[in-house]
């Protein structure tokens, strides 16, 4: 069963994030520019918490805040789900699926070395299983 670190490994360990006192604009547009669907959110080295498209929808265009006068840290969610490196894929995708969470920061004794999305996970699993019925239709027909 592969684990996060492998993913990361595959992917990247590229984090992108934003401060508290950030505006909400700003943290769209790098949402935008990177093409992601959250961004951590840094006081300094510290995981202060994150903020997703999800936040923007429900906490701004809802709640009919300005995305240009408001500030990241109005809307971030503050308790963050994380996880370990060598967590497996399944162990983060149940995680994530009760919390109802879309990323997740990887956490090595306390240090950001990354974020995986649900995606991510949904495409490991997918490419493992493939690769089962592969080996399967191989030992089958040879």
């Amino acid at each position: 069963m592969q684990t996060v670190a492998e993913i990361l490994r595959d992917k990247g360990s590229e984090v992108w994030s934003v401060r508290p006192d950030d505006i909400i604009l700003d943290a769209l547009t790098l949402m935008a520019e990177k093409r992601v669907g959250a961004l951590l959110v840094m006081d300094g080295d510290k995981l202060a918490g994150i903020v997703s498209e999800r936040d923007y929808a429900r906490k701004v265009a809802l709640e009919g805040r300005s995305s240009r006068n408001s500030k990241v840290s109005e809307i971030m969610s503050q308790k963050v789900l994380c996880a370990r490196p060598d967590q497996t894929v399944r162990q983060c995708l149940a995680m994530m699926t009760d919390k109802r969470a879309r990323h997740l920061p990887i956490l090595d004794h306390k240090q950001i070395v990354g974020v995986v999305s649900i995606g991510d996970l949904v495409k490991s699993i997918i490419a493992e299983q493939q690769f089962e019925i592969e080996s399967l239709q191989y030992y089958i027909t040879h």
